[in-house]
């Protein structure tokens, strides 16, 4: 009877053990929606970004849209690209946004490259702070005007430490040696000069190294350019350049044109414009 006894309790607390080692403790609840503006990547007041990270962000699924300001390379903020972060964030609300400012070109110590350079050193800080963030490897570059040129220059001409997925370029240049010889405006040329520091006859090698078409190949990203066309400071011929090359390499792309709009617009036609986008996004990010 003793010896019963023993087996019976022995096999209870087997049991009881089984039990809890079967039970699966609960998932962590999801990480909430957050924002932090201001974050510096550099030792700049310049070199800052704003981070919108979305609610129930994994590091395996979470995807990264990088908008990048436009300005002539010389001038404009963050803070003009903030309002297309909810105008994203409504048709994707599962992906991060991280809004960036660099270095302007005003003086000497600050000229071309120190624009690419700053958003080179911006993208691979955020990417390395992937674990941290709760973001995948899945990077897009946004940007106007500037930044469209800045977004098509870093994802044609760099591959590590990450790739970029896509690009969106709001009527960027893309041939500056051709913006120069071609302006849409006479002032064109005189600003080129003022943030390169040199004319493309002078110093070719610096217009080239900022070409963005001199980069491109068939592992290019696929690419959805929109330009308006009346636009006054970057002619639309610089955006059917980008489409051209890119189809001739086999690189997925698609032309937006608006034939009535300038260099920038909103209302409907960015309704449409981010609609586009979003679609395009959709298909060619996985």
């Amino acid at each position: 009877m003793q010896k019963l006894f023993l087996i019976l309790c022995t096999s209870f607390l087997f049991a009881a053990c089984q039990k809890d080692n079967d039970e699966t403790p609960p998932p962590p609840p999801p990480e909430p929606s957050k924002t932090e503006l201001n974050v510096a990547y550099g030792t700049d007041p310049k070199q800052t970004y704003d981070a919108y990270l979305p609610a129930g962000r994994k590091t395996t699924t979470t995807k990264v849209i990088i908008y990048i300001h436009g300005g002539g390379w010389s001038g404009g903020d963050k803070t003009e690209m903030t309002p297309y972060v909810d105008t994203l964030k409504k048709r994707m609300p599962d992906w991060a946004v991280f809004n960036i400012n660099y270095r302007l070109a005003t003086g000497a110590p600050n000229l071309f490259p120190t624009q690419e350079m700053d958003v080179k050193k911006a993208i691979e800080f955020i990417y390395s702070k992937r674990s941290e963030y709760g973001i995948s490897d899945k990077f897009v570059l946004l940007g106007a005007s500037a930044g469209g040129h800045l977004s098509c220059l870093y994802a044609y001409k760099y591959n590590t430490p990450v790739k970029i997925k896509a690009v969106v370029d709001f009527f960027g240049p893309t041939d500056l040696v051709d913006m120069f010889n071609n302006p849409a405006n006479f002032l064109v040329p005189f600003q080129l000069m003022s943030v390169t520091g040199v004319t493309p006859t002078s110093v070719p090698t610096i217009y080239a190294e900022a070409n963005p078409l001199n980069y491109i190949t068939a592992q290019s990203p696929p690419t959805i350019i929109l330009h308006g066309g009346v636009d006054i400071v970057v002619l639309p011929s610089q955006s059917v350049l980008l489409k051209n090359k890119l189809s001739s390499f086999g690189v997925t792309n698609q032309y937006v044109f608006y034939p009535s709009e300038n260099h920038g617009w909103g209302g409907a036609t960015m309704t449409d414009s981010f609609d586009k986008i979003s679609a395009f996004l959709n298909a060619n990010v996985n």
